[in-house]
């Protein structure tokens, strides 16, 4: 398997969760299903088939947290010395030349990606043409609704 990039921030989220299931989640759905087992026929017992449902979807996070951690390539953008280059990790700020519209996006790990948040993927079509360049260059973006001509305005190793 290959490594899988992360931020500090992303590989902390990610053993929170683990951290939560394990010890809060975990241990209330094995009460859910003693509980549930007490009330007799687990045939037609509802609460019983739901617990089980959440203990099955619990079991699948934590082994999944647990293997992505485990190849987790971990990523300190800050101890990267700052030379206006884009890489895993950086904050870049974009003016669509078009439309001279100032974005700014995160380049992170698939796990942390939240479009909302400005988040991106480094496998995102955006990030995939971005890494590697430079401040001042200018980058055509192959994005669904057409192609968007990018200058990157500033990069951030925050």
């Amino acid at each position: 398997m290959n490594r899988v990039p992360m931020t500090v921030q992303g590989e902390q989220a990610l053993r929170e969760e683990l951290e939560r299931l394990k010890k809060v989640d975990r241990p209330r759905i094995t009460q859910a299903i003693a509980e549930a087992r007490e009330h007799g026929d687990l045939k037609e017992n509802a609460e019983y088939h739901a617990a089980r449902e959440q203990q099955s979807f619990a079991e699948g996070r934590i082994q999944e947290l647990e293997h992505k951690l485990s190849h987790a390539q971990v990523i300190d953008v800050t101890t990267i010395p700052a030379t206006g280059k884009v890489v895993f990790g950086v904050t870049v700020t974009l003016t669509d030349v078009e439309e001279e519209r100032t974005v700014t996006y995160r380049i992170v790990g698939e796990d942390e990606a939240d479009a909302k948040a400005n988040l991106i993927s480094v496998n995102s079509p955006i990030a995939r043409a971005l890494v590697g360049k430079v401040e001042g260059d200018e980058v055509t973006v192959n994005a669904p609704g057409g192609d968007v001509t990018y200058e990157i305005d500033a990069v951030e190793y925050v």
